[in-house]
This record gives C-alpha cells, structure tokens and sequence, in this order.
C-alpha cells in the first residue's frame, strides 16, 4: 500500500507527503493516506511478512517509508506473552501481555521514532527533536544518534531521573522546560514553525504515528493470524489506542485476518484522566486538566487524539477506565510477581484496569485478552518503593533462621 498523499481525518483535504500535521482549512489532525492494491492475495502478503526481517520493518508494505539502509536500531517484534499465572489471579480465562519493553529504549516509542526518522531522512532534515514526557526523549536521542542526526529533546523538569540520565548519555541536547508537558508541547509547536528541524511529535506525527500500527500488526501475526477479543492499552495523546485499532482494520480489510474488531478498554490515572472522565460523563473531551500524577509518561491534560479515543470505545462496546496512584503500584507489583515484568507506571495503569475489568465481571471467561506494556521499569523506580521488605541479618546461619522464623518464612 503506497502513501498517496497526507488527508485531514475531518474534512478529508488531501496535502503532498511533506512536514506538515494540521489541515489549513479546518485544523483538523493528518494522516497517512494510502493507494489501494489491487486485488490484494492475503497468502502473498503473509509469506512476504514472513520472509521479512525480526523487526517492525516486516511490515513495510504497510507503512509510509521503506527502511533505511543504515543508521538504524531494530525496534519491534517484542514477546507476546501468554501470563497464566496473572489470568488465575484475576479469574480470567486467557490474559496475553505484548511487552514492548523489549524495544531498544525499553520502551514502545522505539517503533514511531523509527517511523519518523525514516520520513525525516527521505525528506532531507539535519535535526530531530521532539517534545517527550522521557520515553520518547529516550528514543529521539538514542534513533538519531544512530543515524548520525543532530538532536533536541525538550522535557518536563519533573520527569523521572533515570528517563534523563537514559536521554543525556546518547550526546543529544536535552532541554529540561520548567512547566508541564502541555506547556512543552505548545512551545516546541512553535519552534517548529520558526525551525527546519523534524518535530518527531508534531510537523511529522502522520508518519510517526503510523508505527503504533506494527504493535497491531505483530499481535496478529504472533497469535497465529487472529484477532484477540478484547485489548487493555494505556491513553496518554490516544494515538496508540487508535493507532492499533487502525493496524487491526487494515488487515481485515486486506483479508490478513477475519472476525470482529476487538473491544477497547483505555486505561488512564486518576490524577490525569481527562478522556476517562469524558467516558464516564458521557461527554466529549473539551476541557484540559492540569496532571497530578507518578504516572508522568501518560500526563497529557490536552490529549489530540481523545475524541477518536472515546469513538473507539464507545463503538467497540469497551471503556476508559482510570486509577490511583495506589492502584498504578498495586499494578506494577501484580505484574511483577505473576510474570516476572517489571513495568514503568504506566504498565500499572493497564495492569490495574484490566484487574478493575475482571473484578467488576467485564471481561467473559474465554475471552483472549491482550494488555500492552509499554515501558520498562527500571525508567520508575521510585513506584518500586514501599511494595515490599527486605530481609536484614548478621552474616550467621543463626541470624537468618530468627528472621525467618520472625517472618514466618520457613515451615
């Protein structure tokens, strides 16, 4: 499927394949729009996804831009798990976890980097940059430093310690902006404007967005070519929520894979949560929330693709759920000791409203459900602390059995 041309998914106005993001007649968001094949063979695409390389660019044939010859980081084709120790604890028949965490960043950002740096290769920038609450500010630096790019990551100045010293050690110029990620965000859209740089999140989000789709694509490709019935993913912007149902789309479209479109549960913290409460409200998203939340990777208050976030929900018979700061750890600790994952908050997030959906008896027993992480959580430490005990002794057999016996450790 060759990219024709950049269309506003409101108004349709169709753009040339250049840096742009937002349509001139109505503002509405771009997107990537594709030529149709001709009478596609399904059994021809799945032996050239097959046949391709252990990376997301096995599915070039469905994305804007064809791998680059060199400079690049294999991101993509993560483990599918299936976690029958975490299905037992929540009572759910089949629980799959995608673990994205096995990118190169630790971290989903790696498979719409690579999109968007491809695109601003083709198209002859020097310099990447973006605007990143730390996973992405990772992966724009570590991608370009590969490539040979100049780069600049812009941060919140309360993002998490370990996401800095993860971004600075790759010799991009980190900017650390006193204020949220909505005010960092609004400055570097400004920035590019005034520019020739490559915003990876903003003049070439079409592009960047299209990797969320591979997360799709390899779901259904490692599940045996079918659809799981439901999915659990985090919303920060809602582009990834959208973007996999997109991935799910074009496949059935194709012939890939047949069956119904899954449901979608989003899962959203507590302290910004401004596209679950619209669910809840049964409203539409209009009014922006100031974040307050460990959560940080997924602290957008003025998320761009809510709207079509809440649509996929709705229509999908699913839900936006959010959760506290006490359930986000809970979730990191569920996770951990079922599966052996250690995930950043925002894998809390998920794992804790997928345990709310099995708990309130959302989900069937034969249900499969598949629940993406997103991030590793060596980027959170500090949501480790506190969810468990540590032993100290004497370096003497003694002292040990006293703790053991003192903790009720040994039969």
């Amino acid at each position: 499927m060759p990219p024709e041309s950049l269309r506003c998914k409101e108004c349709k106005t169709e753009y040339p394949l250049d840096a742009r993001y937002a349509c001139e007649h109505c503002f509405g968001p771009l997107e990537v729009a594709y030529s149709a094949r001709s009478d596609p063979d399904p059994s021809e695409l799945r032996r050239r996804i097959q046949a391709g390389p252990h990376s997301l660019w096995r599915y070039s044939d469905f994305l804007p831009v064809q791998m680059p010859r060199e400079g690049v980081l294999p991101a993509g084709f993560t483990p599918l798990l299936r976690v029958d120790r975490l299905a037992e604890r929540l009572g759910l028949g089949e629980v799959w976890i995608k673990n994205d965490a096995a990118n190169p960043t630790h971290s989903f950002k790696d498979r719409v980097v690579s999109i968007a740096l491809a695109r601003a290769r083709e198209l002859g920038f020097e310099t990447v940059a973006c605007a990143s609450t730390g996973n992405l500010a990772n992966a724009v630096a570590a991608h370009a430093a590969s490539a040979g790019l100049e780069s600049y990551v812009f941060v919140p100045a309360d993002t998490e310690e370990q996401k800095l010293l993860a971004t600075g050690v790759y010799g991009t110029n980190l900017v650390i902006v006193d204020g949220s990620y909505d005010d960092v965000n609004r400055m570097c859209t400004e920035l590019a404007e005034e520019r020739q740089w490559a915003f990876v999140n903003i003049n070439l989000r079409p592009y960047y967005s299209q990797g969320s789709k591979t997360l799709a694509f390899e779901t259904v490709e490692q599940l045996g070519f079918e659809l799981p019935d439901r999915v659990v993913c985090p919303i920060a912007s809602g582009s990834l929520f959208t973007k996999i149902a997109l991935g799910f789309e074009e496949w059935r479209e194709l012939g890939l894979v047949h069956g119904e479109l899954p449901t979608f549960n989003g899962a959203q913290a507590e302290g910004c949560s401004p596209v679950a409460s619209a669910f809840a409200a049964n409203q539409e998203v209009c009014r922006p929330v100031k974040p307050r939340t460990l959560a940080k990777s997924l602290a957008i208050g003025n998320p761009a693709d809510g709207p079509y976030a809440l649509d996929l929900a709705r229509r999908t018979g699913g839900s936006i759920e959010s959760v506290t700061d006490h359930e986000i750890r809970d979730g990191i600790k569920l996770l951990a000791e079922t599966t052996g994952i250690f995930t950043e908050a925002a894998g809390g997030v998920t794992i804790a409203v997928l345990a709310k959906l099995a708990e309130r008896g959302d989900i069937g027993p034969s249900e499969r459900v598949v629940a993406y992480v997103t991030g590793e959580g060596l980027k959170t430490l500090d949501c480790a602390r506190g969810t468990f005990e540590a032993w100290q002794i004497e370096p003497t057999v003694s002292s040990f059995e006293r703790a053991a016996e003192r903790l009720g450790a040994l039969a």
